[in-house]
C-alpha cells in the first residue's frame, strides 16, 4: 500500500453519517510511529472530533504483520547521536515524545467511539494507541508487549497508568520482562476488549457501516457487534500463556523492593514453559537502569491520574535521551544488531539511587510541556 505514512478516509454509513478510518501506512517498518505520523493523526483526530457527520473512528495498520511495532526509535537514536550537546534533550526527541503523549491522551478522552484493530504486533507506541480506545480488538495474530527493558528505555505511552490496572503483579512483570501477550491473555488481563479473526477486517468494517450511528443506542449496537464477532470466532483464540501465572503474580505484588521482585521472577519454575523462560531471559539481559525505572514509575503511578502519569513519563523520556542507556540499547538491538548492549551498570544493585531519582525531576524550565497550549 503506497502513499502517505497515515491514510485517512471517510466511509459513508447506511444512516447518512460517516466512519472515519485512519491507517498507519508503513508496513515495511511494521507501522512504527514517527513524528510525522503522530502529527498527522493528532490533526485529523482533532478535526474528526468536531465534525458532526463523523460518528466513530477506526484506527488500524497496513499489512498483516503489525498494527504498530512501537515508536521509530531509530530516528530517535540518530537525533541523540547527532545532538551537539549530549546533556541537552534533542529537539526532535523532545517534540516526538511530547506530541506522542498528547496523541495517546487524546485517544483516551476521545468524544466518539474509537475502535482500534490491534492485529499483529502491538508494542510500545502501538500499545499507547490501543490502550485509549473505547473498543480494543485483538486477533489470533496479535502479540502485545512493552519491551522497553531490551532497549534501556521504560514502559511509557501511559504504561504507568495501564500497567497498574492489570491484576496485581502482572503489570510489574510485563514491565520488567517485556513478556509477549497473545489475544487470550490480553483480554484476560484487561488490555483488550474483544476478539475477532484477522481475516475479518473488511467484513467488520462493512458491518460498522450498517450501525445506526444517529440512534441513541449506537454505542450498544457497536458493543453487540463486537460481542457477536468475538463469540463467532472464539475457537480461533490462542491458548493462554500468561493466565497460567496470574496467581503467582500476587506473590510478585508482595515484593517490597526491586531486588526482591527481580529474584522472585527469576526463581519462577520455567523448565517446561518456553513463554516464561523467554520472559526471564529478557529480564536477565535487560537494562538495570530500566528495571529501577519500571519499579519506581509503577509505585508512583499507582496514585496518579492518567494525565499526571503522562506528565511524569515525559520527564522520564527527556532524561532518557541524555543518559546514553537508551541510545546504547537501540544501537545493540536495531543499529549494529550485535545483541550485546553495554549497559552502564552490571546489576540493579549497582545503580545509584540519585540517578534513578533524576528521571522524575523536571527536565525543562517553566510550564510543563504537556500543559502548554498548542
Amino acid at each position: 500500500m503506497l502513499g502517505a505514512p497515515v491514510l485517512f478516509e471517510e466511509l459513508a454509513c447506511a444512516d447518512g453519517s460517516k466512519l472515519g478510518i485512519a491507517t498507519l501506512n508503513l508496513p515495511k517498518a511494521l507501522n512504527s510511529l514517527n513524528l510525522t505520523m503522530v502529527e498527522l493523526l493528532l490533526e485529523k483526530l482533532r478535526f474528526w472530533a468536531n465534525q458532526d457527520h463523523i460518528s466513530a473512528v477506526l484506527l488500524k495498520g497496513a499489512g498483516e504483520k503489525a498494527f504498530c511495532a512501537g515508536g521509530d526509535v531509530v530516528s530517535l537514536y540518530n537525533a541523540m547521536k547527532d545532538n551537539e550537546d549530549p546533556s541537552s534533550v534533542p529537539d526532535m526527541a523532545a517534540t516526538f515524545f511530547r506530541e506522542e503523549y498528547k496523541l495517546d491522551n487524546f485517544i483516551h478522552e476521545y468524544p466518539k467511539p474509537f475502535i482500534v484493530w490491534g492485529s499483529g504486533i502491538v508494542m510500545g507506541g502501538g500499545m499507547g494507541l490501543l490502550m485509549g480506545a473505547s473498543h480494543r480488538i485483538v486477533t489470533e495474530t496479535s502479540r502485545l508487549a512493552m519491551p522497553e527493558i531490551t532497549i534501556g528505555l521504560f514502559p511509557d505511552v501511559g504504561g504507568s497508568y495501564f500497567l497498574n490496572r492489570m491484576p496485581k503483579g502482572c503489570g510489574l512483570f510485563c514491565g520488567l520482562t517485556g513478556a509477549m501477550i497473545n489475544a487470550s491473555d490480553a483480554i484476560e488481563l484487561g488490555l483488550a476488549d474483544y476478539f475477532n479473526s484477522a481475516e475479518n477486517l473488511n467484513s467488520f468494517v462493512s458491518e460498522l457501516k450498517n450501525i445506526e450511528w444517529k440512534a441513541r443506542d449506537a454505542s450498544k449496537q457497536l458493543d453487540q457487534l463486537c460481542q457477536v464477532k468475538h463469540a463467532a470466532n472464539d475457537d480461533l483464540m490462542p491458548e493462554a500463556q500468561f493466565k497460567l501465572h496470574v496467581k503467582a503474580m500476587q506473590g510478585l505484588a508482595q515484593c517490597t523492593s526491586l531486588s526482591q521482585a527481580v529474584s522472585y521472577i527469576l526463581q519462577m519454575p520455567s523448565t517446561d514453559d518456553k513463554w516464561l523462560a523467554k520472559a526471564q531471559k529478557n529480564l536477565k539481559a535487560g537494562s538495570p537502569i530500566t528495571m529501577h525505572l519500571v519499579y519506581q514509575q509503577l509505585q508512583k503511578g499507582a496514585v496518579l491520574s492518567l494525565a499526571q502519569c503522562f506528565q511524569m513519563e515525559l520527564a522520564m523520556a527527556y532524561r532518557s535521551t541524555t543518559l546514553g542507556e537508551f541510545q546504547e540499547g537501540v544501537r545493540a538491538l536495531l543499529i549494529d544488531k550485535d545483541m550485546q548492549p553495554k549497559w552502564q551498570y552490571a546489576s540493579p544493585d549497582d545503580v545509584p539511587s540519585a540517578l534513578v531519582e533524576s528521571f522524575f525531576e523536571p527536565q525543562w524550565d517553566g510550564e510543563h510541556p504537556l500543559l502548554a497550549k498548542s
